[in-house]
């Protein structure tokens, strides 16, 4: 199969060029090296890359020719530092997303794996053994004095959206894979545009104990990526029905304080420190089930926590042009 993967050269979408490629699929990766992720630089394990937007009509369409499926990592992800990066995520995520299914639809290819994510959610509920159903109650204004802001959220939602239609319009298949908490080897180091393993990594490597924000207790799921770059392909090799969406987990959550204290182990490092806040956005809990991608995809995560943690630790990361953030 051809394989268009947008986003080929980063953290995640290089992992899915290489596990499409050991499965014999032909693969063109294209890629903007965005700063903010890249450091402006091709990294060294990216071989052959595109360079350029996603959001360039022409370009897509001369790599569409031929092309039997797009695999779409392209993104900018992470919380991001202040509401001056709105544009940018909406233009890469929100505008990128729509040229590229338009350019799809004028090519004629119509299967797409989408990068989405569990943003989508948002603070959900939380079901309580005495008190039942429970909403998320607002997060108190001191809660949120060392905060930050986190633009990711509508605009994933609007992919999903985006992508929904076009599959309705065209009869496209698409596979909205609603990525948890994914970590591992090429995580973008020393930026606010990384996930909070990288931060966490990042500190330690500078000889500084994690900085764990709120109270520690926070839960999520952390996914190894070379995991979600197996659900890709799994992705490509069964159709979708429509639009389908499936959450790619672990489907073991731990708390962030576990994810920094297990780093830090496994480095030799400082203990962590809590330096209690919030960020704006960000939610308590987020964790969610893996069984419908069992059943209609035929995934679930084989790397746990604790190898996949103690892996991390020495797995090399790259460069980026940005500053440092709390986890």
């Amino acid at each position: 199969m051809r394989v268009l993967v947008t986003g080929g050269a980063g953290f995640i979408g290089s992992h899915v060029v290489d596990a499409l490629r050991d499965a014999g699929h032909e693969v063109t990766a294209l890629d903007a090296l965005l700063p903010q992720a890249h450091g402006g630089e091709t990294p060294s394990w990216a071989g052959d890359v595109v360079v350029g937007d996603v959001g360039d009509g022409a370009l897509l369409a001369r790599l569409l020719v031929g092309v039997d499926a797009v695999c779409h990592q392209a993104a900018m992800v992470g919380h991001g530092v202040d509401p001056t990066d709105a544009p940018a995520y909406a233009r890469h995520n929100d505008l990128g997303t729509a040229v590229l299914l338009s350019a799809m639809y004028t090519a004629g290819v119509s299967r797409l794996v989408l990068a989405s994510s569990m943003v989508v959610y948002g603070e959900g509920r939380y079901s309580c053994a005495v008190h039942g159903l429970v909403g998320p109650g607002p997060r108190r204004p001191a809660d949120l004095d060392a905060g930050r802001y986190e633009p990711p959220c509508p605009t994933k939602l609007a992919q999903e959206h985006l992508a929904s239609a076009w599959a309705r319009q065209t009869g496209g298949s698409v596979w909205a894979l609603r990525y948890h908490n994914v970590y591992g080897p090429r995580m973008p180091r020393d930026t606010p545009y990384a996930g909070v393993a990288s931060l966490f990594r990042s500190a330690l490597e500078r000889g500084d104990p994690p900085r764990v924000m709120e109270d520690g207790w926070q839960r999520r799921d952390f996914v190894h990526v070379q995991d979600v770059a197996r659900a890709n392909l799994l992705a490509l090799d069964v159709p979708a029905d429509s639009f389908t969406a499936v959450n790619v987990c672990s489907g073991e959550p731990h708390t962030v304080g576990d994810l920094a204290c297990t780093l830090a182990a496994a480095m030799g490092g400082p203990e962590p420190v809590v330096v209690g806040g919030a960020r704006p956005g960000d939610v308590r809990h987020v964790v969610a089930s893996p069984e419908r991608a069992a059943r209609v995809l035929g995934f679930r995560a084989r790397i746990g926590f604790a190898a996949g943690v103690a892996d991390f630790a020495t797995a090399p990361l790259r460069l980026t042009s940005s500053r440092t953030a709390d986890g």
